[in-house]
């Protein structure tokens, strides 16, 4: 379903050409858990920006379900954003005055939902992500874990064909941690594509494929021979 061929991103000055990427073949399958890792600098990111449209490539093929990415116009690309890739981030993301529901319908108003429809999907996706009891609660009185919990549920609202989550774990402490990685965990087992990049090598050992990179290159690309299953309170199990 994701399919990546010769991928480059190259940067321009005066006096140097810099590739944040160089060559970069990928073929992610549907329903894998695939971890990114790599030090600060080695192009992890710059390829997380590629496969959300959220950057183009100076070359390169990228497919996903069908669609040759780095064909699309603008407005394509948002469209694709929108209806086939979620988004989780470090950060959250949340509006600060708005509440857990209200968070998750985000998505949809661009999409075009209905009211009745979008608050139908958002209540489904809270339930999903065991925050059936916080739909009324805004981020500030959500623990970290919960807040990324919304923020995971805010990217299954569009039912999209992969999420794309950076750094989910980087805010949290490690019981919360084990809170995001449980559902994770529970949504590849429903079939859920994802692609995960982090920093923390226990946090790549949830996934089932390690893709390591260096210096803009991919170094490694394996199966996880050690998973690590995490395991979390009855409230995050989902449904």
């Amino acid at each position: 379903m994701l399919h990546i061929e010769g991928l480059t991103k190259q940067y321009k000055t005066d006096e140097v050409e810099l590739f944040a990427l160089k060559n970069i073949n990928v073929h992610v399958s549907k329903g894998e858990f695939v971890a990114i890792v790599g030090p600060s600098g080695s192009g992890k990111s710059t390829f997380m920006n590629m496969l959300g449209c959220l950057d183009r490539p100076t070359s390169g093929s990228y497919i996903l379900d069908g669609i040759e990415v780095t064909r699309l116009k603008d407005k394509e690309l948002a469209g694709v954003r929108n209806q086939k890739i979620g988004f989780v981030f470090q950060s959250f993301n949340l509006l600060p005055r708005a509440t857990s529901l209200r968070n998750v319908e985000i998505p949809m108003l661009y999409a075009g939902v209905g009211i009745t429809e979008r608050k139908k999907r958002a209540t489904a996706a809270l339930q999903r992500v065991g925050l059936g009891q916080r739909m009324g609660h805004k981020p500030s009185q959500l623990s970290g874990g919960q807040r990324q919990r919304v923020a995971i549920a805010r990217a299954l609202v569009n039912q999209p064909s992969i999420v794309l989550a950076d750094e989910p774990t980087g805010n949290l402490d490690s019981r919360s941690s084990t809170e995001v990685m449980t559902i994770f965990q529970e949504l590849h087992a429903q079939g859920v594509t994802i692609l995960l990049v982090t920093h923390e090598a226990d946090i790549a050992q949830h996934a089932e494929r390690v893709i390591t990179f260096k210096d803009g290159c991919i170094i490694k690309d394996e199966q996880v021979e050690d998973r690590l299953f995490a395991t979390a309170s009855e409230e995050v199990i989902l449904t």
